[in-house]
């Protein structure tokens, strides 16, 4: 009988990376009722064609998003598109992309959503009666500096409305496009309304490269971390993810580093891998570093609990067992010798002024 659960030999084609692409192609999702299968017919070719970026608008009922976790710094955050052009093929942000009917792995990085109306509902809901200031994490599922700002310059109207509001606000970005802005970051920060850290995953170009194909190289994030800091913007680093066998001998390594270029505070995440999201980083091992992935895959489900992820409250962002004790360990001993905080800067969240709601020539008055 077991002989009828045999796999039949696999005729698809292997999937082979896109140049400047994470995700090898396209992976059905886990909503999905029907499946497609590649067979090679003889007529496969090496040479994969690129894989042209689409930008279409979101229609978002809401702009700021919400949570009780405890385990992340804030409350509300607010993205300005869905989908990144990055294409860091470890996203745990993935996976939202089948709540729109498209794939985790190269529609996320292709199939793009913008929100022109992100300033105006910003405003609107800020404006509720029952609003209370706290700091908007800004670009937590998707990176808010990543290519379309460029010409979309979304991200840029957001700040600026915050900062006209005297709202706080904190970002983590892979970008040093950030720097494009410095001008808003000081001025928020000279308030006490801001914090920035920079996602710096390794100092290997070639690792990063293959990692993160579109995000920008780790010197030139470290640049932007200069930058910010000089201009008194309180600025930070995120080193995630943490990857067994990968890049997690970096830690101390880009720690410094940032230190060296102004970090005050730091941080970090362990490797995780909801939904699809595990069946796209195995692709990539197999074709990246297959001499790595059976042993990275063990200490991953050690640190999971058994699982590729592990949603626990307390756990999801820092895992268990003694490979989770050993980073924690080797990232305090190296804040605490490089003199780097482990927690945000804490900002104003007094200086609030609600701006007007729609047809109230008055507007929300302050209770003091």
């Amino acid at each position: 009988m077991d002989d009828l659960f045999e796999p039949a030999p696999d005729s698809r084609p292997p999937p082979r990376p896109r140049k400047g692409r994470g995700a090898a192609g396209n992976v059905e999702h886990r909503f999905t009722t029907w499946s497609r299968q590649a067979e090679d017919d003889g007529w496969w070719q090496d040479e994969t064609p690129p894989a042209a970026t689409r930008l279409s608008v979101d229609t978002a009922r809401s702009i700021l998003a919400w949570n009780e976790s405890p385990d992340l710094g804030f409350d509300r955050s607010l993205n300005p598109y869905r989908g990144c052009e990055h294409g860091c093929i470890y996203c745990y942000a993935r996976p939202t992309h089948a709540w729109l009917g498209l794939s985790p792995g190269l529609d996320f990085e292709t199939r793009l959503f913008w929100k022109p109306d992100a300033v105006a509902r910003l405003k609107a809901e800020l404006a509720a009666p029952g609003y209370a200031c706290r700091p908007i994490a800004l670009g937590t599922a998707t990176d808010a500096y990543q290519p379309v700002e460029r010409q979309q310059r979304l991200t840029r109207d957001v700040l600026e409305a915050l900062l006209a509001l005297e709202h706080p606000v904190t970002l983590v970005t892979k970008s040093a496009l950030v720097a494009r802005d410095v001008d808003l970051w000081a001025t928020l920060a000279a308030r006490r309304l801001a914090a920035v850290a920079l996602s710096v995953t390794s100092l290997d170009n070639e690792l990063s490269r293959r990692l993160e194909p579109r995000a920008a190289a780790p010197a030139a994030r470290l640049r932007a971390l200069r930058t910010l800091a000089d201009t008194g913007v309180p600025a930070g680093v995120l080193v995630a993810p943490i990857i067994p066998a990968l890049n997690d001998h970096q830690l101390e390594q880009v720690l410094e580093a940032a230190r060296d270029h102004g970090a005050r505070y730091a941080g970090y995440t362990l490797l995780r891998l909801p939904h699809e999201v595990a069946g796209l980083f195995g692709q990539w091992l197999d074709h990246h570093a297959p001499e790595k992935a059976a042993r990275l895959m063990a200490v991953l489900y050690d640190l999971r609990g058994g699982r590729a992820n592990d949603t626990t409250f307390g756990r999801r962002m820092t895992g268990l067992g003694h490979y989770a004790d050993l980073i924690r360990q080797r990232f305090e001993l190296a804040c605490r010798r490089l003199g780097l905080a482990t927690t945000w800067p804490e900002l104003d969240c007094t200086r609030f002024r609600p701006p007007r709601a729609e047809g109230d020539p008055g507007g929300q008055m302050s209770l003091f």
